[in-house]
């Protein structure tokens, strides 16, 4: 099975991160896509963090009625901060019938060379690269262990959503109305 692995902290997942993932799913030859949701980012600060499970049950709720789209908690028993080669190690241990690859933004590949093992996980697994707004050029934009995918343009962060939760504004059509009952129910992000 050829897996397209999208990590994040989904803090909340949104429709761009759904939208990505279903052109991912449609477009780039893969017959699932696994959200990694990811305890802790090495690059994130913990504050504003849901907890990983809340996380996980919003993005569940997001994709429960699409059969090529997964969530997945690896991470959660693994040392954090959790690092992508790490993880890919582990899955591709766990899962030696599956073909994993990485699946990011245009906005990370510009830092991707500051990863931990990034060589590694250029040559073993590869990367399926989306575009994103206002991104500058990367050194490895022509690399040949990258396959870029046209998707949509989406200029929405969780940052924005958690914002306006705070703010007690809608957060309507950003994200799944599951996930905005999951976060009413949980009280998350108030």
């Amino acid at each position: 099975m050829k897996v397209g692995l999208f990590f994040g902290s989904f803090n909340p997942i949104h429709i761009g991160h759904l939208a990505i993932a279903n052109v991912m799913a449609e477009t780039a030859g893969f017959d699932q896509v696994w959200f990694v949701v990811s305890p802790q980012s090495p690059f994130k600060k913990v504050k504003d963090l849901a907890h990983e499970f809340d996380r996980l049950d919003m993005v569940e709720a997001a994709i429960y009625d699409n059969t090529k789209l997964k969530a997945t908690d690896i991470e959660f028993n693994m040392p954090k901060p959790s690092y992508t080669v790490d993880t890919l190690a582990y899955l591709s241990d766990k899962y030696p019938k599956h073909h994993f690859s990485l699946i990011m933004g245009e906005d990370n590949l510009k830092s991707f060379q500051k990863w931990k093992n990034y060589q590694i996980i250029l040559d073993e697994y590869g990367l399926f690269v989306y575009p994103r707004p206002n991104t500058g050029e990367s050194s490895l934009k022509n690399h040949k262990a990258i396959t870029w995918i046209k998707a949509p343009l989406f200029d929405i962060s969780a940052t924005f959503i958690r914002n306006l939760l705070r703010k007690n504004k809608s957060i309507k059509y950003l994200v799944p109305d599951t996930v905005i009952e999951l976060i009413k129910t949980k009280k998350l992000y108030n």
